[in-house]
């Protein structure tokens, strides 16, 4: 009713008499689209999602913990401690009721030997358009669970390789992902005060080495290019930016996560270095 009125009273400013039954005409078509949309989005929800936004969240979370249960059978055995860093990933990622046991289902068709793992990931890219942003955090999250029992095997590194390809990710750009989180668990472990797995203590030297690694860049790289690597590094893990682009609300913690070991990792070679 709105649309007809306010399209007459416009068009009766403009052109009089026709104008405002073309005004009236339009309107009533603004009216009868707008009622339909609304309907058919429940209300005011139309203003905070989309079916399009609910689909590219549901396809992460299927191909997340699909891969993920690929990536744990991939040495013939999915272990106890795999299961448990898959739930506790649910739990962090506040994953409860239908949408938990979906997930967990996923979980457990990544396990089969038939395993569409090509189609899966590459529906996940198309559902995204190829954000890299959002591709690099999600190959970030499944390089976490390839690491959770301590070490990475030939078969679980091979799917990685494979999926990064998919992905559209050199091996290259997957090495570095590695080192990089490799080097966060160290840094992560050194700042609590804990020693390596060979009982030796984390030593200032090799936390600032890992603090290098972690923003990508060497030790004689000049300040200018250190800032540029730590901006460019924040941007792409910045929250809001990832859910603006697609990413899930619910797997923003492990976005904040990340963001906190490069500031972390910036305040100490800034401090190093001496420069503001």
């Amino acid at each position: 009713m709105i649309g007809k009125i306010l399209g007459t009273i416009f068009g009766f400013m403009f052109g009089r008499i026709p104008g405002a039954i073309l005004g009236f005409f339009v309107g009533h078509m603004f009216d009868k689209g707008y009622s339909k949309n609304f309907n058919q989005t429940g209300g005011f929800n139309r203003f905070f999602a989309s079916q399009d936004e609910f689909k590219t969240q549901a396809i992460f979370f299927h191909c997340l913990f699909s891969v993920m249960g690929h990536v744990a059978k991939a040495d013939g055995k999915v272990s106890d401690i795999e299961i448990r860093m898959a739930s506790a990933l649910m739990d962090q990622m506040n994953l409860e009721g239908d949408m938990r046991k979906e997930a967990q289902q996923a979980f457990r068709d990544g396990k089969a030997e038939d395993f569409a793992l090509k189609q899966t990931v590459q529906e996940f890219k198309e559902s995204c358009h190829g954000r890299r942003d959002i591709l690099q955090v999600y190959l970030e999250i499944l390089i976490q669970a390839a690491y959770v029992d301590g070490k990475l095997d030939n078969a679980e590194q091979t799917i990685l390789e494979t999926v990064s390809q998919y992905l559209g990710y050199s091996q290259h750009d997957l090495l570095y992902l590695m080192s990089a989180f490799e080097a966060e668990m160290r840094f992560r472990q050194g700042a609590g005060g804990k020693q390596n797995a060979n009982g030796q203590k984390y030593c200032s030297q090799q936390s600032l080495d890992d603090a290098y690694k972690i923003l990508g860049v060497k030790t004689a790289d000049d300040d200018k290019s250190i800032k540029k690597a730590y901006r460019k590094l924040m941007s792409e893990h910045h929250p809001d930016k990832l859910v603006s682009k697609g990413l899930p609300k619910q797997a923003l913690e492990l976005a904040k996560n990340k963001t906190q070991d490069i500031q972390s990792a910036y305040e100490m070679i800034k401090a190093k270095r001496g420069f503001k």
